[in-house]
């Protein structure tokens, strides 16, 4: 064996046994270091720590310069109380048939503007035109019979209780028939006045009965909103008195004027009817009867807070308006009334002096 086949056989051998445990226990141990200097560097052991103490932060948001304020202040107002209602018609005809017929034509429907006697309905007529030919006939017979009876009676051929009973058969028959020509204008419906249809009940084909409505015909120049309302506040409402009607469609204000006031109260309620006349409608005007529609009535005055409505914005369901407090404008949950034209009342959240910005800041 060779000299250098030795040396190779002696660095192949393995370490000796201390070596190798002092390998086995050292790597976990670094391992296990690094992870703690990476802990405390995170938790910033090895930084620079800024001292504990308090940071001054000022509330709410800087007034921008030249901002409009209004200062809160009480005041004397009187609140319009509003008392919902109905629109109806003052003048509305329910047209139903006198004789009993199948109707033969309609002209109109619902919606449709109608010229006072302009024909409507046309009911079948045959049988009432027979019954007007059998009348005339019976009334020429009468009148020939009592022609005869005058000549006989003249030539004193006859009695006077003859001619009399001639004259009486005579004047029947002439009332039979001009009974059954006014039957004959009942087939046809007219209107009794200028209006517009607002129901239409029949149908050509359909039996018309006495006494069933086939049409209804309001005035669209005569409308009055009907409004139950409360009775304490009546004594404001005099028959007479000119108040404000607002309506949802035409979505506009009528001046009105109370015309009724009807003397039942309702027991559930504790309300009066009061009618107030709409004025200034006509067949221009589209004001259609059901509409809902306001009454205002003018309460008692009472003290109260009112500022710009402008001043108010909400966030979610919440009112909120801006105090201005050392030149900063932080904000406060408000509860709102009524609108009194560009201002709103304030239930609650403000007292007498607070200064709130017209124009809040838009918060980011």
């Amino acid at each position: 064996m060779t000299e250098e086949t030795k040396n190779d056989e002696v660095k192949n051998e393995a370490p000796p046994a201390p070596k190798r445990a002092w390998g086995r226990i050292t790597k976990p141990l670094v391992g296990v270091a690094i992870l703690v200097v990476v802990i405390l560097w995170s938790v910033g052991v090895f930084r620079t720590r800024t001292p504990a103490g308090r940071l001054e932060c000022q509330p709410g948001l800087p007034v921008p310069p030249n901002a409009e304020l209004f200062t809160v202040k009480p005041e004397s107002i009187a609140p319009r109380v509003d008392v919902v209602g109905t629109v109806a018609s003052d003048v509305k005809v329910n047209l139903s048939a006198r004789i009993p017929a199948y109707v033969k034509e309609v002209f109109v429907s619902a919606g449709s503007p109608v010229k006072k006697g302009q024909e409507l309905i046309t009911l079948d007529d045959r049988e009432i035109k027979e019954q007007v030919t059998a009348a005339e006939a019976q009334f020429k017979q009468g009148e020939t019979e009592l022609n005869r009876a005058r000549q006989l009676f003249d030539n004193k051929a006859t009695t006077e209780q003859a001619l009399t009973a001639a004259q009486s058969m005579f004047t029947a028959a002439r009332a039979q028939w001009e009974r059954s020509k006014v039957m004959l204008t009942y087939a046809q419906i007219t209107a009794p006045m200028d209006g517009v249809v607002t129901d239409r009940r029949i149908e050509p084909g359909d039996m018309a009965n006495p006494g069933q409505v086939l049409l209804a015909i309001y005035d669209p120049t005569n409308m009055q909103l009907e409004v139950p309302v409360p009775v304490r506040l009546l004594a404001k409402l005099p028959v007479g008195q000119t108040v404000e009607v607002t309506l949802d469609r035409p979505a506009t204000n009528f001046q009105g004027r109370v015309r009724q006031i009807v003397s039942e109260i309702d027991p559930l309620s504790r309300t009066q009817l009061v009618k107030v006349h709409i004025e200034g409608t006509s067949s221009d005007v589209d004001v259609l009867p059901g509409t809902f529609g306001r009454l205002w009535v003018a309460d008692d005055a009472r003290q109260t807070i009112v500022i710009p409505a402008s001043a108010v914005y909400s966030v979610g369901q919440i009112e909120l308006v801006q105090v201005v407090k050392d030149q900063r404008a932080i904000r406060r949950a408000v509860r709102t009334g009524p609108k009194h034209g560009t201002s709103v009342e304030v239930l609650s959240g403000l007292d007498a002096g607070d200064v709130v910005l017209v124009n809040p800041v838009q918060e980011n």
